[in-house]
């Protein structure tokens, strides 16, 4: 007998639909799975035989053979256990057809027959078209995010065949406990003494623009970029569902509520691979960390100590808001539409800076600039030089402007830049900045010196156009924006120190 049970499998952060048939026939006993299987699918027919016998079933001493179709597209994951188990009962006849009619199964099978949770929950569900979709306990809550299935649980083997054969009601869902408190953010009025590299951190915020901070140890980069979340408004729904999806493909833990609402924060470490900040792998695709914080913030610190090539990567990704990974088995693409938040010391000393001595040889020196190559630095809005504030500003200075009050005005500068088609300002199309931040003469003019002497690109010319609007936006002015807006843009983009000049 034949039995076809719906289930999905996980390619990147997308879930791709797979017909799971069990075929049990005449012949010598055996258990056979093909259609492209890892070596998790492979090591199902264990799982599935050890989780029946301990749920009181018998094992057919038949030929079973386990197609995963399409046939080609690689699966992979534990997730297909359950559905195999399903269908092999279907088969066996210890279960009538009509009784999994309309639903799919997502779920891992423990040797004592209990239903674990998988990764990628999200994904896998979304990619489901049947009215009812059966998966463990512990994935309700992500399962639920999709909305378009009515999501049923089932803890145990057991509990799944007294529910389908009607013997017993269907498991209630897990009670949600109590949401804990959120940790405070931290606020801005925390950081005093850097008002330049406060006004960088709001017009980052408000343009969803790129910044790099550069400046000798404790001046402040780390305070400044970890206060930025905090001002940026919460996600909109399709935001937190690709957020929700890329978090659950990647199996990090998510919200009580289980979608994702608040702007991410990654910091990887200055050791991360290209593979661990793109994405990819090998038997398994997984998303990097350039997509875990799409909708959010990638903040790089000490970023000269990232390799060059790791560094180089991001181009691509920070232009186009995707990222593509090719292998062998397969290509996937991940989105990354991510704010990229840099910090890097003035020289390996970090001694480097205006009026300091440094102590790092000159070939250390090239070096350490060469990580940040040219191309790349061209994709920031935003560079900034912090100093180390002075005495009185740390010891008995004034608290700054709270973050609330500049979350406000980002908030007012987001929703702005929504009636103009998109996001942020980063994202204004350079066809259309003629059209969306005009220029008064003054201003124009000032942009044409700069590319005339060779000081900006044609992509620096793009970036400080959506840099001086989002300027004009959080001071409220309308209209063109004005010389005043262009110069201030101009002076958040300084060039930073040569090697040579360090010394």
């Amino acid at each position: 007998m034949i039995a076809t049970i719906p289930s999905a499998t996980l390619l990147g952060v997308e879930g791709t639909p797979v017909a799971v048939e069990v075929h049990v026939s005449n012949g010598l006993p055996g258990f056979t799975v093909v259609g492209l299987p890892d070596a998790s699918c492979r090591e199902s027919r264990d799982r599935v035989r050890a989780a029946l016998m301990s749920s009181g079933l018998t094992w057919p001493l038949k030929r079973v053979t386990v197609n995963l179709a399409p046939s080609s597209v690689r699966k992979g994951g534990a997730g297909l256990d359950l559905p195999i188990a399903v269908g092999l009962l279907v088969a066996s006849d210890d279960l009538v057809g009509e009784a999994v009619a309309g639903c799919g199964f997502i779920g891992e099978l423990g040797l004592d027959g209990s239903i674990r949770r998988v990764p990628g929950i999200v994904p896998l569900v979304a990619a489901l078209s049947t009215r009812v979709v059966v998966v463990p306990p512990d994935c309700f809550a992500e399962a639920s995010v999709v909305g378009r299935h009515k999501v049923r649980v089932a803890g145990s083997v057991k509990e799944l065949l007294a529910a389908l054969r009607g013997d017993a009601p269907w498991p209630d869902p897990p009670v949600a406990g109590p949401v804990p408190e959120p940790m405070p953010a931290p606020d801005l009025a925390d950081v005093r003494g850097q008002a330049v590299g406060r006004t960088a951190i709001e017009v980052a915020a408000a343009g969803g623009h790129h910044l790099l901070l550069s400046g000798p140890p404790g001046a402040g980069k780390t305070m400044l970029a970890r206060r930025l979340p905090g001002l940026l408004p919460a996600l909109s729904g399709d935001d937190a569902l690709t957020a929700t999806r890329i978090h659950s493909a990647a199996g990090v833990a998510l919200p009580p509520s289980g979608l994702v609402v608040q702007p991410p924060f990654r910091a990887p470490h200055h050791g991360a691979s290209a593979v661990a900040l793109i994405g990819g792998g090998t038997g398994f695709m997984r998303p990097g960390e350039i997509s875990l914080s799409h909708a959010g913030v990638l903040f790089m610190d000490e970023m000269c100590e990232f390799p060059a090539s790791v560094l180089d990567a991001l181009r691509q990704p920070i232009e186009e808001g995707v990222v593509r990974v090719c292998r062998a088995r397969a290509t996937v693409s991940y989105p990354a539409r991510f704010l990229l938040v840099g910090a890097t010391n003035p020289c390996p000393c970090g001694d480097g800076g205006p009026g300091r001595p440094c102590r790092c040889p000159v070939a250390a020196r090239q070096r350490y600039s060469r990580r940040l190559s040219g191309p790349l630095l061209d994709r920031f809005d935003l560079r900034v030089v912090v100093s180390r504030p002075d005495a009185m500003s740390v010891l008995g200075g004034p608290p700054g402007e709270a973050s609330a009050p500049v979350a406000d005005r980002v908030a007012a500068a987001r929703e702005l830049a929504r009636e103009r088609g998109v996001r942020c300002n980063a994202e204004l199309p350079a066809p259309r900045l003629d059209v969306l931040a005009p220029m008064t003469p003054g201003a124009a003019r000032v942009l044409e010196h700069r590319l005339r002497s060779g000081q900006l690109s044609a992509r620096g010319v793009h970036r400080i156009r959506r840099v001086a609007r989002t300027i004009a936006d959080l001071a409220g002015a309308g209209g063109p924006v004005a010389e005043e807006h262009v110069c201030l843009a101009l002076s958040l983009r300084a060039e930073l120190a040569p090697a040579e000049a360090a010394a």
